[in-house]
């Protein structure tokens, strides 16, 4: 039976390859969008926009909040819970 049903599922192949590449690239994103490193350079970045008067105070706040979701989020997928 595991020969016949390669054969008739032989058509989706390009499927269950295309969705192979598509949860490799997701995976790879989300590791690039939760990294501590990157998290804590785009924070220091915010900062110096602070400092330089490039952005006020409110939007330093709503952004600053967001990385740091962002850096606990990634956290806490990193330890499972």
């Amino acid at each position: 039976m595991g020969l016949l049903s390669e054969v008739l599922l032989l058509p989706l192949a390009p499927v269950r390859g295309s969705m192979w590449v598509l949860d490799q690239v997701v995976k790879e994103a989300e590791s690039q969008y939760y990294d501590p490193s990157a998290i804590q350079a785009q924070l220091a970045a915010l900062e110096k926009q602070l400092e330089a008067g490039e952005i006020d105070e409110e939007t330093f706040d709503r952004m600053e909040d967001e990385l740091l979701d962002r850096l606990e989020a990634g956290r806490s997928r990193q330890t499972g819970a």
